[in-house]
């Protein structure tokens, strides 16, 4: 099959649209200054990694990426912003470009998904436009130049269907010996003051913390936590605990206060490692 081509959407406004600039702020990004020395590379089974203009959230996505090994093939989960498509949107022979170049789709793994949890279903519209799988990409291209990639638009919060997705995942990559990374792509709470914000998130990566994929759906419910991409981090959390995963780390944490220097209304940003 000849694989569809998926233009840049937010090139120049996310993050730089000239290869040169984009290569050094992700290089800046991902710098090891906060690394201890001696410290290794971690082959994680999973990750969640925000999605924001990089000048935002750059430096939690950066923290999270400079401490893994990124593998050929990675799954990228991400909630659905734009309101387009299917409820479960994956893009399966497409090649996603970036100013960085061309990232193929792995279309075995694209195919096994898609006959193992006939709810997803291969549809381009969840993704033509949706910002939060193409600002990862820039991160694991500079570190894994043969990069495949199956790439998952997420529009329902039904918990068995996110824990289903999870399970298929699971047991699609289980059946390959090379080994898969899990990005959930996904910011924190939105648009209340940084003091409500952190509470909120707090409780809401405790949850990720305690590998809670259940608990995680029911604080983000219950507490009006607007963290945009719950239902991608509860896919990756169900696969990664049936894949062997046992622990999460968190990494960094940090909301778009500290940056823009307005504390009344935020976006929070955590970097977290599951392995």
């Amino acid at each position: 099959m000849t694989s569809a081509v998926r233009a840049p959407a937010v090139a120049g406004r996310f993050y730089p649209g000239r290869a040169e600039e984009l290569l050094r702020d992700v290089r800046e990004y991902t710098s090891p200054v906060e690394i201890p020395v001696g410290t290794g590379r971690i082959a994680a089974i999973g990750c969640v990694a925000p999605h924001a203009g990089y000048i935002y959230s750059g430096g939690v996505a950066g923290a999270v990426y400079s401490r893994l090994e990124i593998p050929e093939r990675c799954v990228i989960l991400c909630p659905n912003h734009t309101g387009k498509g299917l409820p479960l949107a994956v893009m399966a022979n497409t090649t996603w470009q970036t100013p960085l170049g061309d990232v193929a789709a792995d279309a075995d793994l694209g195919a096994r998904l898609l006959r193992r949890f006939p709810a997803l279903q291969e549809d381009s519209a969840a993704h033509r436009t949706e910002h939060a799988i193409e600002v990862q990409l820039p991160f694991l291209q500079a570190q894994q130049p043969e990069l495949n990639i199956v790439p998952i638009v997420i529009g329902t919060s039904d918990f068995d269907v996110l824990r289903g997705l999870g399970e298929a995942l699971a047991d699609a990559i289980g059946d390959r010996e090379e080994k898969v990374l899990i990005v959930a792509s996904s910011d924190m709470n939105h648009y209340e003051s940084d003091a409500i914000t952190r509470v909120k998130d707090h409780k809401a990566i405790e949850r990720v913390l305690a590998m809670d994929a259940r608990g995680l759906w029911e604080v983000v419910m219950s507490e009006d936590i607007s963290m945009c991409g719950f239902g991608p981090t509860i896919v990756m959390l169900t696969a990664a605990k049936l894949l062997g995963a046992t622990s999460a780390t968190l990494v960094k944490y940090a909301t778009s206060g500290d940056v823009s220097g307005d504390y009344e209304s935020v976006v929070g940003y955590a970097g977290i490692i599951v392995e």
